[in-house]
């Protein structure tokens, strides 16, 4: 499998390129510590995959990524940030966080190479995130990745979220449910809290959509499911009802 490193400091590609000389169906094909070079390089090293910082001396590696339109595997690396790994998740990309840990950057290489997990992203999920880590306020849609498709999903038609077994499925307004390989906690870091509640350990709702609170804890929402309420979720709700 060919890589090609785009890293700009020069001591963690030096790193990263211990990790994957130790690994042997992996040949390095290029480095960039810029865009500028990596605009040359990349069509004719023709990489597999591509392992990329996000933000380099001359510019942002999403944006590139982005308009280049290459359908190539890519993992983006960055430090611990807030806003750059909201940014990320809300655009469902592939990220390892540095300090790398060999064994997660191994077992992502591992999963690239057995085609076990797809990381091609396409131009609007690139520039979704990188227009959250621009101007970080609350997005207006989400991408989200089942087995076989990522969908762009606008947040406003999302009625509820369904958590079970490491599972999360989305039932949204006038389309079909859809399910995703992540837990539900994932999502409700992400999704705006103003709006949306985790009113039950298995259910992440949208409050605009609800229909009927029932004295008994139970809602209505307005496809007419039936969702539990938590004891301890009871006055968050109510207190939502009475400030609409």
């Amino acid at each position: 499998m060919k890589v090609y490193i785009l890293e700009d400091e020069y001591n963690i590609y030096l790193y990263i390129k211990s990790l994957l000389d130790a690994i042997p169906y992996v040949q390095i094909v290029g480095y960039s510590p810029s865009i500028a070079q990596a605009e040359r390089e990349l069509l004719v090293s023709n990489p597999d995959l591509i392992l990329a910082d996000i933000q380099l001396k001359d510019g942002s590696s999403l944006s590139f990524l982005s308009e280049l339109k290459l359908d190539i595997n890519t993992i983006f690396i960055t430090a611990f940030n807030q806003y750059a790994i909201e940014a990320l998740n809300i655009g469902a990309i592939a990220y390892l966080l540095k300090p790398l840990v060999p064994e997660q950057f191994i077992e992502a290489i591992e999963k690239c190479y057995k085609k076990n997990t797809e990381f091609r992203f396409n131009s609007m999920q690139l520039s979704m995130a990188e227009s959250y880590l621009k101007s970080p306020v609350r997005p207006k849609k989400i991408a989200l990745r089942t087995f076989e498709y990522t969908q762009i999903v606008n947040i406003d038609d999302i009625l509820y979220c369904q958590g079970d077994k490491g599972y999360t499925t989305f039932y949204i307004k006038d389309n079909k449910p859809m399910m995703v390989s992540k837990v539900l906690k994932h999502f409700e870091t992400m999704l705006p809290e103003s709006e949306f509640i985790r009113c039950h350990q298995s259910y992440l709702i949208n409050a605009n959509y609800i229909k009927k609170y029932f004295k008994d804890g139970q809602i209505e929402m307005s496809d007419g499911k039936m969702i539990p309420v938590a004891t301890r979720k009871k006055d968050v709700i109510q207190q939502f009802l009475n400030d609409i």
